[in-house]
């Protein structure tokens, strides 16, 4: 007798595979819609010429300007950086130049330029402008070599440094003296969460300041960004560092670097030193979060004081009668994490609580309200707003949402998530600080990104379906995701510590740091880069499924499948049928059969079976007291959505 097989959405990781039945266990690159699951959607390089990101892309934000223009900016490790109409641009911040008489040698043939600099302080891998160069090393045609584009430093001691030209040098190449003036990019952090030691690398309230510490209990958080723009400018934020703008307005903007002195940013009356930043997009102040207590002095920095501009003014902190500047410090936690745009609020989180900071005008300017505690932020891009509320994975385990009230949300893959017991590895709470949160609103989807126990880098994806309210798990692995409105569908970018990258404006790039690509997703079924197309392989999986055979009143076996069985009951699998929403190209579908739930559960004879749309139903040979299900694709051109599937199996004794 055939039986359907009708499992609940979302998966359950927290039951065993045998207490599971009727729900879904595991699966890799499938959402659920309208409560059936498909294959998610591809992704697809951005930029002609395969050009890649220096490093790893740690934020994101995308705007326009006020002529219509759409940008992406993308935060890196070594760097800030646009996407503008298919090609990047480098508008990384420079920081304080070097100067003084410097030799540059070179010899014929070669690309490689020895640079001769008395005690430059530069580290290999940073990258570096020459605004100045008074003398034209032999072999080149001018100085325009040096002073146009970016170098990497490589090979350096303590007075010299390695540079690779663009072109090599020819005929009469030499050594030549004279003047030269160097910019080296902002430096960022490192490129990821380490272990440090040594003095004042304490985080904040963990001991007395300047204390030694040993580095088994100091975390140093790697380079991060907070992204945000006020109007057509982009205000860009180095995490406890400076802030940065950069205005799309401006005469060839593309040219321009972000500056601590662009015409409508001045430093001088800024904060010097800053967790986050963020414009509160109704009443148009700029945020500095975790900032210092006396602006100039990066000395005052406390992690729980916070800043913010008069309105519809970038320069003006200091409060006065004619003005809505003001400052206060949260009470709850040992710093401020996270903050948000909400709804008509702005939504900050320290590493123990939540407030609620909103507009209410002169003389108080805003009113600060604690909505929650025990739900702290776990990392600083940990958060995200969608659907008129906030959600956020907490550090002391767990998800949250606002929706005027703090609640936490029921979550079967929450062991999966954040417990590291036997074979499962939880979030690695070392590098929580780079978690990345995102929704995508196309699918009512709201994706964190983090790295599992033992990883340094983003290997998993966790999804919170609101409009299902659902988990599901993936090995997706993104260090920025974007949603989709100024585009029109999400930009993502996928980082590889091994890649080399490919990036026209700066000359000599190594692999020293890795690279991201830079992708559009939800776009076809594959995923497709330089290096070609690639299948997606998705899969989901069941949990046990069990029978029994109905009696009757009198207590006689009827030997009728009662299919709320309790695997009393062997059973024989005879043949199933297959039913998809819809289906390109093909898929397999294994039953798995065990005797006991401790079993190694094992594939059926003949399987897995490869089914089409053509495919009306698939005979089978099978034999056990529990079977499961798996679906799943392998090859370019694939995509499904999974029904309901049809059944045969009947009792078979009970040995």
């Amino acid at each position: 007798m055939l039986q359907k097989l009708n499992f609940k959405s979302g998966f359950n990781k927290q039951a065993t595979e045998s207490g599971a039945e009727g729900q879904w266990v595991d699966g890799d690159f499938v959402r659920f819609r309208y409560g059936l699951p498909e294959k998610i959607g591809g992704w697809q390089q951005l930029t002609v010429g395969s050009e890649t990101l220096p490093g790893v892309a740690r934020a994101q934000h995308c705007f326009t300007s006020f002529s219509g223009e759409r940008y992406a900016a993308i935060g890196t490790s070594q760097g800030l950086f646009l996407y503008y109409n298919e090609a990047f641009y480098d508008i990384s911040p420079l920081d304080d130049q070097l100067s003084g008489t410097a030799t540059f040698d070179t010899v014929n043939g070669s690309s490689t330029v020895t640079v001769n600099l008395s005690s430059h302080g530069l580290q290999n891998g940073r990258y570096i402008t020459f605004n100045a160069v008074s003398i034209t090393p032999g072999g080149f045609s001018s100085a325009s070599t040096f002073t146009e584009g970016a170098f990497e430093v490589k090979n350096k001691t303590n007075n010299t440094f390695e540079i690779t030209t663009p072109i090599p040098a020819g005929a009469g190449a030499t050594s030549a003296t004279g003047g030269a003036t160097i910019k080296p990019y902002e430096i960022v952090g490192p490129t990821f969460q380490t272990l440090g030691y040594g003095w004042s690398t304490s985080t904040w309230n963990t001991s007395t300041w300047g204390t030694a510490r040993d580095s088994s209990s100091v975390i140093l958080d790697p380079g991060n960004w907070s992204l945000d723009n006020f109007g057509e400018v982009l205000v860009a934020t180095v995490f406890d560092g400076k802030t940065f703008t950069w205005d799309a307005g401006a005469t060839n903007p593309r040219t321009n670097r972000a500056s601590t002195t662009t015409t409508n940013f001045n430093t001088t009356n800024n904060p010097t030193a800053t967790r986050l930043t963020l414009v509160s997009d109704r009443d148009r102040h700029l945020f500095h979060f975790g900032t210092e207590t006396t602006i100039g002095n990066a000395l005052t920095q406390d992690p729980m004081f916070v800043r913010f501009s008069n309105q519809e003014d970038l320069n003006t902190y200091a409060p006065s009668a004619t003005n809505t500047a003001g400052s206060f410090r949260l009470d709850t936690g040992n710093k401020i994490v996270a903050a948000i745009q909400g709804k008509d609020y702005v939504f900050c989180l320290t590493d123990q609580a939540a407030y609620v900071i909103q507009f209410v005008g002169p003389p108080f300017t805003f009113s600060v309200r604690q909505v929650g505690t025990h739900c702290g932020c776990i990392g600083q891009h940990a958060v995200a707003y969608a659907n008129g509320a906030v959600y956020w994975m907490s550090g002391e385990g767990g998800f949250f949402v606002f929706d005027g009230t703090v609640k936490s949300l029921g979550c079967l893959v929450e062991d999966f998530v954040f417990s590291t017991d036997g074979d499962n590895l939880g979030i690695n709470y070392d590098a929580a600080d780079i978690v990345y949160a995102s929704g995508n609103s196309l699918y009512t989807e709201i994706n964190w990104f983090y790295p599992k126990s033992g990883s340094l880098q983003i290997d998993r994806c966790v999804t919170y379906n609101y409009a299902e309210n659902i988990f599901t798990t993936s090995s997706l692995d993104r260090s920025t995701y974007h949603d989709q409105g100024v585009y029109t569908s999400p930009l993502a970018t996928d980082y590889d510590k091994t890649l080399t990258p490919v990036f026209s404006a700066i000359s000599g790039i190594t692999s020293l740091y890795g690279a991201s690509i830079y992708y559009e997703h939800e776009k076809g079924n594959d995923q497709v880069n330089s290096s070609g197309t690639t299948a997606i392989a998705a899969f989901i999986r069941s949990g046990d499924y069990d029978i029994t055979s109905r009696r009757s009143a009198l207590g006689q076996t009827t030997g009728v499948a009662d299919y709320r069985g309790d695997g009393e009951f062997f059973m024989s699998v005879r043949r199933f049928l297959p039913d998809f929403k819809f289906q390109q190209g093909s898929a397999k579908i294994t039953l798995f059969i065990s005797s006991f739930p401790d079993d190694t559960p094992v594939s059926s004879p003949l399987g897995p079976f490869t089914v089409s749309s053509n495919t009306g139903k698939v005979d089978t040979r099978a034999r056990g007291r529990l079977v499961s299900l798996k679906i799943e694709n392998d090859s370019t051109g694939e995509t499904w959505r999974y029904g309901t599937l049809r059944l045969d199996a009947q009792p078979d004794g009970r040995r």
